[in-house]
């Protein structure tokens, strides 16, 4: 967020704040290690990202979003990204692949809206780094091609 445009109606500490809230509504959680706080957190930061996309109305009117494609870029990247991508649309299109491989869903999940790294998304869900590169490959086209989709 932090690399955001100037004037976003969701700001970093917003949006901080609103994870902080969900995290300790969910007090019966018992926390694994990081890897398992680092992957609800990933989770969280989705819904609220998704959540505040869907009050801005942009599933109905677009919000003034340009279509891009999830590229490794996206992912921690110094432009602004979020912003430029349809936030619903993509949230559809994860719970469709969620349907088909949850790993790969997931995989997408930890690194595009948590920020992970490789190495954390495989801590995460305890397989490979390999594993992860692989998923996050395959995971890009199969939403690549349900976004294009979506967009006829």
């Amino acid at each position: 967020m932090g690399r955001e445009r100037r004037g976003h109606t969701l700001q970093v500490t917003a949006l901080v704040n609103e994870a902080f809230l969900r995290l300790t509504d969910a007090r019966r959680l018992r926390w694994q290690d990081r890897a398992h706080f680092l992957g609800i957190s990933a989770r969280l930061m989705r819904r609220v990202l998704v959540d505040h996309a869907r009050a801005r109305g942009y599933q109905k009117r677009g919000g003034g979003a340009q279509q891009v494609t999830l590229d490794d870029a996206l992912v921690v990247s110094p432009e602004p990204a979020l912003d430029r991508v349809d936030l619903v649309a993509l949230d559809r299109a994860l719970e469709a692949l969620a349907a088909v491989d949850a790993r790969k869903s997931r995989v997408i999940e930890l690194r595009f809206f948590g920020g992970l790294s490789v190495e954390e998304a495989a801590d995460v869900l305890h397989v490979s780094a390999d594993t992860v590169k692989r998923d996050w490959r395959l995971a890009k086209l199969w939403l690549l091609h349900a976004l294009d989709g979506d967009a006829r």
